[in-house]
C-alpha cells in the first residue's frame, strides 16, 4: 500500500497558503494539486473546481462508489483532503450560480450557455464522445486552461 501522507500534507500545504482561488469563474489560476490530477485526472479531465458550487463538490466527493455510474472510491484521507480542496475553491460566479442537475458540470447553465454554438451532433462524434470529454476539443484542458481561443472541434 502506497503511503499518501507526502502527498496529503503537500495538497494540505498548498490549501492552507493560498488564499482560495476565484479569478474567474472557470476557475483559471488555480494551481491543481498533484493528487487531483493524479486522481481525478485518471479518469476524466481534472475540472477545475470553480465549475461547480461547494454543495456540489460535497455531493460528488461523498458518493465516489457510485461516481456518475463508475467506482471512483478513494482512501478515507485522500477523499477527505480532495474534498475540502475542492470546496474552498469551488465556484462562486456565474458559473455555480446553483447546482446543476444531477451535480453534472455539463448540464450547468454556464457549461450551455458557453457551448450553445456547438452543434449536437458535434458530440456524438467519435472523437468526442460525449459533452464531459471536455481534452477533445480544449487543448489545455488536463492543466486547468478552456481558454476559447484554443478550441478545436474535432471532425
Amino acid at each position: 500500500m502506497t503511503n499518501k501522507l507526502p502527498l496529503l500534507a503537500a495538497l494540505a500545504l498548498a490549501t492552507l497558503s493560498q488564499a482560495p482561488a476565484r479569478a474567474d469563474d472557470h476557475g483559471r489560476n488555480v494551481v491543481l494539486p498533484p493528487i487531483y490530477v493524479q486522481e481525478c485526472g485518471a479518469c476524466h479531465a481534472p475540472f477545475p473546481p470553480g465549475l461547480l458550487p461547494r454543495q456540489s463538490w460535497q455531493r460528488v466527493m461523498a458518493d465516489l462508489a457510485h461516481h456518475y455510474g463508475t467506482d471512483a472510491s478513494l482512501d478515507t484521507a485522500t477523499q477527505q483532503a480532495l474534498t475540502a480542496w475542492l470546496t474552498v475553491n469551488a465556484g462562486t460566479g456565474k458559473w455555480a450560480r446553483g447546482a446543476p442537475p444531477e451535480d453534472r458540470i455539463t448540464r450547468s447553465e454556464g457549461f450551455v450557455r458557453e457551448h450553445r454554438e456547438v452543434p449536437a451532433a458535434a458530440w456524438k462524434r467519435a472523437s468526442i464522445r460525449s459533452a464531459a470529454n471536455c481534452t477533445a476539443c480544449h487543448q489545455g484542458a488536463a492543466q486547468g486552461d478552456y481558454d476559447e481561443d484554443t478550441v478545436r472541434i474535432p471532425r
